[in-house]
């Protein structure tokens, strides 16, 4: 008969230690292959976020141009026709009847000359802000053309990256993710919980000199010798990580090399010169 597969939850500790580090080895290959891409995603996308900043500016700037355009037009035909009243009011300088008419044409040409002094006035004010949003819509131009290039540049070498490891990395996960199938929940989400609270992403670690290999802790040696029983699921006392024996992680520990003991030298004498010092049982 074939042999029963135990699930997760029935399978001895020593196979669940040796599953999660076989899943830690995996997911920190993974951590290496993200590693050599370093900042470079995050680049990408601060320099996507200036870029899209840059062309959201420049279309304000734009409008604004095209605004102050209008402002401008709007301006010009308000001096013609303001200039059209003046000549009116003059050619009727010559009909008045009477002084109080002569001095309200007056008025009306004085006021219509203020109006046409004030849009000429408005005019280079537009005109001025027109210039300086040109000048910056021209510097935003130059920036957003220097950012497309840095992008592009990124996004070629991030892209060539991506491309080397992309198969690796796919290939990994899929091992990873069979070898999650075979762990015991509740055990994979406290390793998980273990690997995000980390700084190097290790949820699991051998014993290396009577110490923790993730945060270098000294171990007791009754602490020791339960991780070596491999009977239960022991974790470091001081970073919460889970601990495996060197051997079952198949990890070959050199042992320091011990210097020889000398003998101590000592006289050997004669019986017939000591005395017998032994006790008597």
């Amino acid at each position: 008969m074939a042999k029963k597969k135990l699930s997760p939850q029935e399978l001895p500790v020593e196979d669940k230690l040796k599953l999660l580090y076989q899943l830690q080895t995996v997911l920190s290959e993974i951590d290496r292959i993200r590693t050599l891409r370093g900042e470079l995603p995050l680049e990408v996308e601060d320099l996507e976020d200036e870029v899209e900043g840059l062309k959201t500016r420049m279309e304000r700037t734009s409008a604004s141009i095209e605004t102050l355009r209008a402002t401008v037009t709007e301006l010009k035909n308000n001096i013609v026709l303001a200039n059209n009243k003046i000549d009116t009011y003059k050619a009727q300088l010559d009909n008045v009847r009477n002084n109080r008419e002569y001095d309200t044409l007056n008025k009306e040409i004085e006021y219509q000359t203020l109006e046409v002094e004030l849009f000429n006035k408005r005019i280079r004010e537009a005109q001025t802000a027109e210039q300086a949003k040109r000048e910056l819509l021209a510097a935003s131009q130059a920036t957003l053309d220097e950012r497309m290039q840095d992008l592009e540049v990124t996004k070629n070498e991030l892209d060539e990256i991506v491309a080397e490891t992309k198969a690796d990395e796919e290939k990994l996960r899929e091992k990873a993710k069979n070898l999650e199938l075979s762990i015991e929940p509740r055990l994979l989400t406290s390793f998980k919980r273990i690997r995000k609270s980390t700084r190097n992403g290790l949820g699991i670690v051998y014993v290396q000199r009577d110490s923790c290999g993730g945060c270098f802790a000294q171990i007791p040696p009754q602490r020791q010798l339960d991780v070596r029983m491999r009977k239960k699921i022991i974790v470091c006392e001081y970073c919460g990580r889970i601990l495996i024996d060197p051997e079952l992680a198949g990890v070959k520990i050199e042992k320091p090399v011990e210097e020889n003991k000398r003998r101590s030298r000592r006289p050997v004498r004669k019986a017939a010169e000591e005395p017998d010092n032994d006790i008597e049982a």
